[in-house]
């Protein structure tokens, strides 16, 4: 970028509050769903002057170099990057807090009546509606990151590799590698490619020193559910061991959490915890918020409040590490090849989710159409994904109603 731009992007940050921060991502928590929360987090932090192109970009590779909710992880990105760990902080917990309120509410309606009879068809609808703005996000990608043989190859490979069931690990791991050996993007300052970042500040020690703390208090709560010696306790372990170890999106997540909580430990029956899930898509915010749904069924409001520290605590510390670290090695030439073989590869992942979504939640002509609708709102009507579902859930409740959907 020009030296005006620096400027220009130095000065967006410095005006940036924590109470600034809090209210953007409370908004986009209360009205951002599944996949969607994509191109409306991108549409703040550019939009807003808080990141530039390039840095949003390198954070979404960044945050899929370690376990964790990506979304999540790149909402406590985008708040380290402005204001530390404070920022960091406060954008999480913005980000995080509308859907918890909510479904702590929809728990404590579904545990006191035994069901939400409701959930099931609106899902449908909404599932459709998430399967076209996935298609127009996959689009974007592509657009933006596959630009020659070896970009395509990786992302070819990426969807290959992700259908026949490799871990998106390993892939993202291979990905690395071959960028890091094939590609060599454009120095920053070239008239075709994207404006650069600027410059990384040096590491600042009470910034070390605020990260440790928050490992601290992390490891605090991990022991103290240990010692708890109850199911609450063994939950939040079992949910902090999948918080520490699963890469991915919430829907790859989501299995491993199934296993703890239905197949190992029993706590919920397979419809209730399949109830859970559907309750997390229909609430806006992170997907892997049906920790709370559980986290309530075994300790209430302080069960759910315990497992969603669990489950999303390990992978934000990890986001803070290692967003200091990247700081310092992203303009090395390898470095930038090796994302741009992450960013061509996950491409290829989201083509894969897309594929699985649309498999079962395609499931007739009513479907399709929506899907198709909603692909063709966000991409060449430009709306809002927030009115597209509101719009959407209204109009397939509407079909439903009428035996139509």
């Amino acid at each position: 970028m020009t030296e005006a731009q620096s400027v220009t992007l130095s000065a967006e940050r410095q005006r940036v509050s924590l109470f600034d921060i809090l209210r953007a991502y409370l908004l986009v928590g209360a009205t951002a769903f599944g996949f969607a929360i994509l191109p409306k987090l991108k549409a703040l932090v550019v939009g807003k002057g808080w990141l530039s192109e390039e840095e949003m970009n390198e954070g979404i590779a960044l945050v899929q170099l370690y376990p964790g909710p990506i979304m999540v992880d790149f909402t406590a990105y985008t708040g380290y990057k402005l204001r530390g760990v404070p920022g960091a902080i406060t954008a999480t917990l913005g980000f995080i807090a509308p859907s918890f309120a909510l479904i702590s509410a929809l728990s404590a309606g579904y545990f006191a009546s035994g069901k939400l009879p409701w959930v099931h068809p609106l899902f449908l609808g909404l599932e459709a509606l998430v399967i076209g703005v996935i298609f127009n996000v996959t689009v974007d990608f592509a657009a933006n990151w596959v630009r020659g043989r070896m970009h395509a190859a990786i992302a070819v490979g990426a969807f290959v590799a992700s259908l026949y069931g490799v871990n998106a690990v390993t892939i993202a791991l291979i990905a690395l590698l071959v960028g890091a050996l094939t590609l060599r993007p454009r120095p920053a300052g070239s008239a075709s490619v994207r404006p650069a970042s600027p410059a990384a500040p040096r590491a600042s020690p009470l910034r070390w020193l605020a990260i440790s703390a928050v490992v601290a208090v992390i490891l605090v709560v991990a022991g103290i559910c240990w010692g708890l010696h109850s199911d609450l306790g063994d939950l939040s372990l079992a949910l902090f061991k999948i918080g520490s170890v699963a890469f991915g999106s919430g829907i790859a997540i989501i299995p491993l959490v199934q296993a703890e909580v239905v197949k190992a430990h029993h706590w919920l029956t397979l419809s209730q915890f399949a109830d859970g899930v559907a309750l997390g898509q229909v609430t806006p915010g992170p997907f892997l918020i049906t920790a709370a749904f559980v986290g309530y069924k075994i300790g209430g409001i302080a069960g759910a409040l315990l497992a969603t520290f669990a489950i999303f605590s390990p992978s934000f510390a990890m986001t803070l590490v290692f967003t200091e670290v990247f700081a310092h090695l992203r303009n090395l030439t390898p470095v930038r090849g090796a994302l741009a073989g992450v960013l061509a590869a996950f491409v290829g992942l989201l083509a894969d989710v897309l594929l699985q979504l649309a498999s079962v939640g395609i499931a007739g002509p009513a479907s399709l159409a929506f899907a198709a609708g909603a692909f063709a709102a966000v991409r060449y009507f430009k709306l809002d994904v927030v009115w597209v579902f509101l719009g959407g859930v209204a109009l397939w409740a509407g079909l439903y109603v009428l035996g139509v959907a």
